[in-house]
């Protein structure tokens, strides 16, 4: 049943705008050159590269037998072809992502949105996604694969976690740089409300193991522009106390600050050669995924 409700955030609107477009990494991944594709159709006549745990879905196939008599558990076998591109989305779930201002949607299910698209979009051009929910720790980790199977095991996450917990950012992006195994492309979405130097040093953990990693910065539309014009109580997340206070004596400190904190973020995204993009989870998802993927395809 949750796999059925988590087929909401595939947006049909979404992804036929998105559809001739490709999620490239620009880096060598895994020694071929990036963007580039092996033929896409599988054999044995390919080089192995590694096994994977069986999922309901996976072409038997590739079963490997002898694995399963020497360990009990059902294994498959990935091969260079089918494994040249690997993408992990990586999700804030955190208390803060629960925001939202007006009628637009929160940033965690915008966040949702973005990644249950972008993973349909790369399975699409038959390579493998997975996925990683997080707040204070990595609490779900989907290896990646392209089959439908995973595809839908994956929707039914994104619907089951309920904001909550503050974010460990620089922890979680050490647990992924660990989980993730073979290079891929990691794309993180989220507000990233935690100290700047936690997520620096889960950059570096990502670059040293050579994973090209983009960061999606999804912003709410008053957290960017703070356009309250009169007495309002603010409530406190992830542990702040509520704050009641005239914004409009506020605004011009608190914007500064904004940028500060994004310009901080995007220089230690590119000493790590890292893609930061930020989103106003107000501007239409299609729009925000054609602007983006068309620029990072025409930049390869």
């Amino acid at each position: 049943m949750a796999e059925l409700i988590g087929k909401q955030y595939l947006d049909p609107e979404v992804l036929n705008q998105i559809r001739h477009l490709e999620v490239t990494a620009r880096n060598v991944v895994e020694g071929f050159i990036s963007g580039l594709h092996k033929s896409p159709y599988k054999g044995f006549s390919v080089e192995f590269a590694q096994h994977r745990e069986y999922v309901p879905g996976d072409d038997l196939r590739y079963l490997d037998w002898k694995a399963y008599g020497k360990s009990d558990k059902y294994y498959i076998k990935e091969y260079e072809e089918e494994t040249n591109f690997r993408a992990l989305i990586a999700l804030d779930t955190s208390e803060s992502m629960r925001y939202q201002s007006g009628t637009h949607m929160s940033k965690l299910e915008y966040g949702r949105y973005m990644a249950a698209s972008l993973a349909y979009l790369i399975q699409k051009q038959s390579d493998a996604a997975g996925l990683a929910l997080f707040d204070e720790k990595l609490y779900d980790f989907i290896q990646p694969a392209s089959s439908h199977a995973v595809l839908m095991r994956m929707l039914a996450s994104l619907y089951n976690h309920p904001p909550q917990k503050k974010t460990n950012i620089g922890e979680v992006l050490k647990d992924v740089a660990q989980r993730a195994g073979r290079r891929s492309l990691v794309i993180v979405i989220s507000d990233l409300f935690d100290s700047l130097e936690h997520l620096r040093v889960g950059l570096e953990h990502l670059h040293a193991r050579k994973h090209d990693v983009l960061v999606f910065n999804v912003m709410d539309e008053q957290e960017l522009n703070f356009t309250f014009d009169r007495l309002t109580q603010f409530k406190g997340m992830e542990g702040y106390p509520q704050l009641l206070v005239d914004p409009r004596s506020l605004r011009e400190a608190y914007l500064e600050e904004v940028a500060n904190f994004t310009a901080e973020a995007r220089r230690h995204c590119l000493r790590n050669h890292t893609d930061f993009y930020q989103v106003n989870s107000k501007e239409p998802l299609a729009i925000v995924l054609q602007s983006y993927l068309a620029r990072r395809t025409g930049a390869r």
